[in-house]
């Protein structure tokens, strides 16, 4: 039963793993061995797949849609076939040497639909790079801004801050709700749209144009938990459950993880809610960067009764990381291609290497360390890790994803209940800083060195 539902848990089907693009939930199950072979470095990913059953394909992540593959051919002929394979066996896969969705020829890419009409999409490749064509992108490129001109470092650059989960009365079903004590606690949602808040007029200071993706403690998409019950019902049966229970009041555990209560309500804030985000970004927004705002956690047990961790930490994720079940999605699968043809990553990496750096100095924190297979070091700060996540997959721009700081490590955990202040305050027996001001701070001068540093000379 055990390694049943484990599969459930992990299986691209349900609502766990790479659809999640919140901080990881607090006392997770543990992870069972990957199934897949790591690749020892000579296999390229999708240079030897092997014939699929077309349906095999066709299958959509949670609240996905079909995409409109036609809108890869806008990068025919732009990439080479070494470049390809290069950025898909160091950042964009897990170099699983599991058959692909694709396969890689001479001068062709040739990846599977899913669609019994027309099987498969063919992308041209060429002998020499060529940049992608402006109009595929709304983004800029650092090279692309014009020079300052005694003008504000961040003179010319639109950000969009996106502040993690929705909090406030959203809190205790998103799981990000710590309460050690009566009468105080601390919530994550709450807490980066305070961060946000806070780091909107600093870079605003320096001459960037901000928005935030939420701007208050209430959820960006329409739908609530009870309007998706059919869709939560839906990946239960797929997943081997035909007769799920529908409510969770007094299970704990995996039973209350295979109730369509609970999948309702991760279909709502974990994937409707960065749909609309998503939307948000890409129609309305159309940033030239995204910075997504959180705080990470250790597992913590029961939430009546948590437990401090005495670890703490941070990381910066970018996209990628994709595992041969992610993939087998095929929006999923568009996506990445999409990310990957234009180039985000080369943007979007060195961004998240700067903000590392920055991070780490004003937090004094030390890198986290990922042991999963779900994530892989890329860039040049050891903090930078490549992820598969909703939010930094559907944003259609480079998005650097933050998680300093462990909420329920004891002393940040009373760092934060003091909220956002300057300078030095009592906080359990000796003066301490904000934490959320060293957090604004670190990425105030990651972004600042970076730009600083890539902009064009006078």
């Amino acid at each position: 039963m055990i390694e049943k539902i484990f599969r459930v848990l992990l299986s691209a089907a349900l609502l766990v793993g790479s659809v999640a693009a919140q901080s990881p939930t607090p006392a997770p199950p543990p992870a069972p061995a990957p199934t897949a072979t790591l690749n020892a470095g000579n296999v390229i990913p999708g240079t030897a797949a092997t014939p699929n059953p077309i349906l095999r394909f066709a299958k959509l992540s949670p609240l996905g849609d079909s995409p409109d593959w036609s809108k890869l051919q806008a990068f025919a002929k732009t990439m080479t076939r070494p470049e390809l394979e290069a950025v898909l066996k160091e950042i964009y896969t897990d170099n699983s040497t599991l058959p692909a969705a694709w396969r890689i020829e001479s001068n062709a890419l040739l990846i599977q639909t899913g669609d019994p009409a027309n099987p498969e999409v063919r992308i041209e490749l060429e002998t020499v790079s060529k940049p992608p064509a402006e109009s595929t992108r709304h983004w800029h490129r650092v090279s692309e801004l014009q020079p300052l001109k005694d003008r504000p470092v961040l003179s010319d650059i639109h950000i969009a801050l996106d502040p993690g989960h929705i909090g406030g009365n959203y809190g205790r079903i998103e799981e990000r709700f710590l309460s050690f004590q009566p009468n105080e606690y601390i919530q994550e949602g709450d807490l980066s749209l305070v961060t946000a808040q806070v780091l909107a007029e600093r870079l605003k200071a320096l001459g960037a144009y901000v928005t935030l993706v939420r701007e208050n403690l209430e959820p960006v998409t329409k739908d609530r938990p009870p309007a998706l019950r059919e869709p939560a019902l839906k990946l239960l049966k797929e997943a081997g459950f035909p007769d799920p229970k529908e409510g969770y009041d007094g299970l704990t555990g995996d039973a209350k993880l295979l109730t369509v209560q609970w999948q309702s309500e991760k279909l709502f804030y974990r994937v409707s809610e960065i749909h609309a985000r998503g939307k948000k970004v890409n129609i309305q927004i159309k940033p030239d960067l995204v910075v997504c705002l959180h705080y990470n956690a250790e597992a913590w047990g029961n939430a009546t009764s948590p437990q401090f961790s005495p670890q703490n930490h941070a990381h910066v994720l970018v996209n990628g990381c994709y595992s041969p079940a992610e993939l087998e999605q095929a929006d999923v699968r568009f996506e990445m291609f999409h990310r990957l043809f234009a180039r985000i990553h080369e943007e979007e990496i060195p961004l998240a290497d700067s903000v590392a750096e920055g991070l780490l100095k004003a937090t004094g924190l030390p890198p986290y360390v990922y042991t999963t297979p779900n994530a892989r070091r890329v860039g040049a700060n050891t903090a930078v890790y490549a992820r598969n996540l909703l939010a930094n997959r559907i944003y259609d721009c480079p998005v650097v994803y933050l998680e300093p700081f462990v909420m329920n490590h004891e002393e940040t955990y009373r760092r934060l209940l003091a909220g956002h202040f300057v300078g030095r305050t009592l906080i359990a027996g000796r003066l301490q800083t904000s934490a959320v001001e060293d957090y604004v701070r670190g990425v105030v001068d990651g972004l600042v060195a970076y730009y600083q540093k890539h902009r064009k000379p006078l």
